[in-house]
């Protein structure tokens, strides 16, 4: 049954990812302010709903050119009042850390909390019920069409017409374009110069025994290279449609799951672009169409073995004899990985596999997968007017989609952030 809504708010936030939450309870619990909290899905989607992983550790998820330790420390204390995270135990690092050490390679000592993709569900309704009890409305599988130039109203697709004080959008990066399109009918100067383009690795857990330790290991390697949201336990990889293509994700259980014994984690090689291409969103997009081309339809996916031998994985090859698991991705195509990924990206890439394999032996086995491509658009990057991610009177950008985070905490703390801009103002 859908809320009947009302014709003005005082706060409406577009989005209800961890961004969008976070802006709904800081401004609930702090406020008379009427709120209407508006996600297009019938559930939030986003890093909340798939796996939720968090990190509470500066800088992880906090990029340095809006964010300073001791803020994101403040906050993160009230990120936790509300997601009450059960710390991953780290321990037993220091052999891996001097070992990164010794060739140029920095570990990263994180706290962090693991939900599971089969409890996140109810995390998240949770939360819900939680904000409706604090009397923000909500309005679930309700999409909004456009904002209007000249007033504050946006249109719903339904038609109907909403007026608002305060404005908050936060649709996360996969809606980067309906962003963009927003952002245009504004008047609101931006730029997406900056993307995340990588593999995604899948191995046994006896060839990556660090996750043993450390949940997800945050690893940064020369040429901006990174690991990313590391799976362990009972991990698998999913395909996720995008506009034109698709990108390999990550996914993991919760404990009470039996064990799989395989992990899988993403290498990101950070992409910033200039003249002539100068959109992240679309040099993402081209790459991503180029491998449905190459597959068929789907993304790819390399033995290690066949990759170093310099052939093309095949069907076939997949086997039970050196190759002593199956792809948890059935969908994948096996190919070749050197046509369809950029040569820069990949010797970069490939060489911090090499790093890594000298810091944890045993990586680089034979069986391992390179899945192909996992692609990250983070990156409007709307021009901010103040410290609060205000881009005009009344109007906020915040969450991964704009560039204010990289991540669930980091996201939830710049929705706190924007409402403390709100709240400042005095109504």
């Amino acid at each position: 049954m859908k809320t009947t809504l009302k014709s003005h708010y005082d706060v409406i936030i577009v989005g209800s990812g961890p961004a969008g939450l976070g802006a709904a309870f800081k401004v609930a619990e702090n406020s008379n302010l009427s709120v209407l909290l508006i996600e297009k899905k019938k559930i939030s989607s986003g890093g909340l709903r798939n796996d939720c992983k968090q990190n509470y550790t500066f800088p992880v998820g906090f990029p340095y050119e809006h964010w300073k330790k001791e803020e994101a420390e403040e906050l993160l204390k009230e990120v936790r009042v509300h997601l009450n995270p059960k710390m991953e135990t780290r321990q037993n690092i220091d052999k891996y850390i001097n070992r990164a050490q010794k060739i140029g390679v920095e570990i990263l000592s994180i706290d962090q909390a693991h939900v599971g993709t089969d409890k996140s569900s109810e995390l998240i309704g949770s939360l819900i019920e939680r904000l409706k009890s604090l009397h923000v409305e909500v309005a679930l599988h309700t999409e909004v069409k456009e904002l209007s130039n000249k007033t504050k109203e946006l249109t719903l697709e339904d038609g109907n017409i909403l007026c608002f004080k305060h404005l908050i959008l936060a649709p996360g990066r996969a809606d980067y374009d309906w962003l963009q399109e927003q952002m245009d009918r504004l008047d609101i100067a931006y730029s997406d110069n900056i993307v995340d383009i990588g593999v995604r690795i899948e191995t046994r857990e006896a060839n990556y025994p660090i996750v043993r330790e450390y949940y997800d290991p945050k690893i940064l390697f020369p040429n901006k290279v990174r690991t990313f949201c590391t799976n362990s336990g009972c991990a698998h990889i999913v395909r996720e449609k995008y506009k034109g293509y698709y990108s390999v994700n990550g996914h993991s259980l919760s404990r009470e799951n039996a064990r799989n014994d395989l992990v899988n984690f993403a290498m990101l090689k950070t992409i910033r672009l200039t003249e002539p291409v100068v959109s992240g969103q679309q040099f993402g997009k081209i790459l991503g169409e180029m491998v449905m081309q190459l597959s068929g339809g789907s993304v790819i996916m390399q033995r290690v073995g066949d990759f170093r031998m310099g052939i093309r994985s095949k069907k076939e090859t997949f086997n039970s004899d050196l190759y002593d698991f199956e792809p948890t991705l059935k969908s994948a195509i096996a190919g070749d990985l050197s046509l369809s990924m950029p040569a820069k990206i990949l010797r970069d890439i490939w060489k911090s596999l090499k790093m890594l394999d000298t810091i944890i032996p045993g990586i680089l086995h034979p069986s391992t997968i390179i899945y192909y491509p996992e692609i990250k658009t983070y990156s409007n990057k709307p021009h901010f007017v103040d410290d609060f991610f205000m881009v005009k009177d009344g109007y906020y950008i915040i969450g991964d989609g704009a560039g204010t985070s990289r991540g669930i905490t980091g996201a939830w703390a710049s929705g706190i952030r924007a409402v403390n801009g709100i709240l400042k103002k005095g109504s």
